[in-house]
């Protein structure tokens, strides 16, 4: 499952970063690792972007980031 498929007001857990290079280093970058809980506050009405809260920071992510996202 990855982060794009999580509801609205769930949390879950990092298992695993997609891809490779500078996408994968710009999530990263925003603290989103191995291990990492993710939670999904807000998604936009036409489904780009996410709103989650990582780390305690709210931050803003692109539906094709969050595919690269395994969690469980």
């Amino acid at each position: 499952m990855t982060l794009k498929e999580v509801a609205v007001g769930e949390t879950a857990r990092v298992k695993k970063l997609a891809g490779d290079g500078p996408v994968k280093r710009r999530i990263m970058d925003m603290g989103i690792t191995k291990g990492v809980d993710i939670f999904v506050r807000k998604v936009a009405p036409l489904g780009d972007p996410m709103e989650i809260t990582v780390r305690g920071y709210e931050l803003s992510l692109r539906k094709v980031d969050a595919g690269m996202i395994e969690v469980e």
